[in-house]
């Protein structure tokens, strides 16, 4: 029990013994590494001192972070430093990337010798610092850099500003200008006698500037009158749109020409108007649907169509209430199936996007539509609404008619078969489909008078006329009536009788002969007109 008692005590003690020994080996790691950050960067130097890892700035002196704050706007403090350094130090970047391989470097400025600048690789960490020779207080090297660099960069700004091509100005709060650029001027006084340049108070040509929305993103359009040659009284009228962004005190107005885009708007203008002028003669009513599928255009012949209000129209409706409206109207065949119609009304924006929409529509009233969709540039989409309810009617008035004389046809005990001047099969009836075995559905227009041949050929006599049909039928025009005898293999005699049509087409007919008829003793024609 004793022995337990005194492992347990070493145990401890020996727990213990081990936690200070990390306690102070972290302690002295600590103090080591806050040593070699000191010899790395020191907080009190007066050099602008910078300390970057893989362009991202860690640290940097009080001068350096004054400096960095006097520098250029740029996107991170690597792109700030090399704005500042770059002029003065041309080989700076190049030095810079190759830091690590290095070491370190020195550069001398080259509009300054007397300024030097150091980068070190300690520990992974590239360390920058600005150093001049030639002062004995450490803090005006902050001074001279922080005032160049503004310098430079005003000297930058003025240059772009008064190069700009648009004019540019700053208003009081009264709306006098207090200042402008180059281009402002050269339309205050375009000609180049100093004489004439305007003097102050700088005279105010866009008296419209003060109503523009001043979040300087909303322009508003004026029209200004120049002097020139374009016109007779030595001047032109310029479109310009004007932008205000409101600073304290004044503002900073801005006008962009805007002659182009007021030529453009007055062409589209004129095109949509001759293709509304034209639009509205056309018999076939047009519906056009924007890329957010609003109505964008429509012409009067889709009123009289579909007898929509015009007001509803004028609201710019939606493509699903354009399509809801016309079904509430019975303009849109009355589905079975109410779901399965949306989906198919959901189906015409695809397939019209694609150029595949084309549908009849057969209305309640008796119309027939023919709804096509087309797409459009810019993602609009077109509908066609045509009327071919009299094309229609005059399909089935005309397919009625050809039933018609087919049944005639039909009730004939007389086999008949019309021939166009090519040899085509073009009609025949029944009686004529029972006697050579042919169905006469599928017979028009799909044999000639080569398959007619040979099919008379396998249920008849030899007959020396056979030959003989091309010749008469490719013949075409006027021509005599042929009649000969066919006779079956079954042993009856058929009288066979071949007559010109109008058009050039020749009509067969195969019939039985008369009771009280001779049976001729040769099967030769009746007539002389074969050649």
């Amino acid at each position: 029990m004793q022995i337990d008692w005194l492992l347990g005590l070493v145990i401890a003690v020996s727990s213990v013994a081990s936690a200070l020994a990390a306690l102070l080996l972290a302690h002295v790691w600590v103090q080591r590494r806050r040593q070699a950050q000191a010899r790395i960067f020191d907080a009190d130097t007066l050099d602008p001192v910078f300390l970057f890892l893989d362009e991202r700035l860690i640290d940097a002196s009080d001068a350096g972070h004054a400096l960095l704050r006097a520098a250029p706007a740029q996107r991170g403090h690597w792109a700030q430093l090399c704005a500042v350094l770059a002029p003065r130090f041309p080989d700076f970047g190049n030095r810079a990337r190759r830091l690590a391989q290095v070491g370190d470097f020195c550069l001398r400025a080259e509009d300054d010798p007397a300024l030097e600048l150091h980068g070190e690789w300690r520990n992974g960490v590239a360390r920058f610092e600005l150093h001049d020779t030639g002062l004995s207080e450490r803090n005006e090297v902050v001074d001279r850099l922080a005032l160049r660099a503004m310098e430079d960069e005003l000297r930058a700004l003025r240059e772009i500003v008064h190069a700009s091509p648009a004019p540019i100005w700053r208003a009081a709060s009264d709306g006098a200008v207090i200042w402008a650029n180059q281009s402002y001027m050269a339309l205050a006084a375009p000609s180049e006698d100093t004489a004439s340049a305007p003097g102050w108070p700088l005279p105010q040509l866009f008296a419209d500037a003060a109503a523009a929305p001043a979040d300087g993103a909303t322009p508003i359009r004026q029209r200004l009158r120049v002097p020139g040659p374009a016109s007779e009284d030595g001047g032109t009228t310029r479109a310009f749109e004007l932008y205000r962004t409101a600073l304290p005190g004044e503002d900073l107005c801005i006008a962009l020409p805007a002659d182009r885009a007021e030529r453009a708007e007055t062409a589209l203008a004129a095109f949509t108007q001759t293709l509304t002028k034209t639009f509205a003669h056309l018999p076939i009513g047009l519906v056009i649907f924007d890329r957010t599928r609003r109505l964008h255009m429509f012409n009067p012949a889709l009123i009289d169509l579909t007898t929509l209000e015009v007001d509803f129209l004028a609201a710019r409706p939606t493509l699903e209430s354009f399509l809801d409206r016309l079904r509430a109207r019975q303009m849109i065949p009355e589905p079975k199936d109410y779901r399965g119609w949306r989906q198919k009304i959901a189906r015409i924006e695809t397939d019209a996007l694609a150029g595949l929409f084309e549908d009849v529509w057969s209305l309640p009233s008796g119309l027939t539509y023919k709804v096509t969709g087309r797409p459009h540039p810019d993602g609009a989409v077109a509908f066609l609404f045509e009327d071919i309810s009299a094309e229609v009617s005059l399909t089935r008035r005309f397919r009625a008619e050809l039933e018609t004389g087919q049944a005639v046809l039909d009730s004939l005990d007389a086999a008949l078969a019309v021939f166009s001047p090519a040899g085509d099969l073009l009609m025949s009836n029944a009686a004529y489909a029972a006697l050579w075995g042919v169905d006469p559905d599928t017979t028009a227009g799909q044999i000639g008078l080569k398959e007619a041949l040979r099919s008379w050929l396998a249920r008849s006599h030899p007959n020396p006329v056979w030959p003989r049909l091309r010749r008469y039928i490719a013949a075409g025009g006027t021509r005599a009536p042929l009649e000969t005898v066919v006779q079956m293999h079954d042993g009856r005699h058929l009288d066979c009788r071949l007559a010109p049509l109008a058009g050039g087409g020749t009509i067969v007919t195969f019939c039985d002969p008369p009771r009280n008829a001779l049976r001729p003793t040769s099967p030769e024609p009746r007539a002389a007109a074969l050649g």
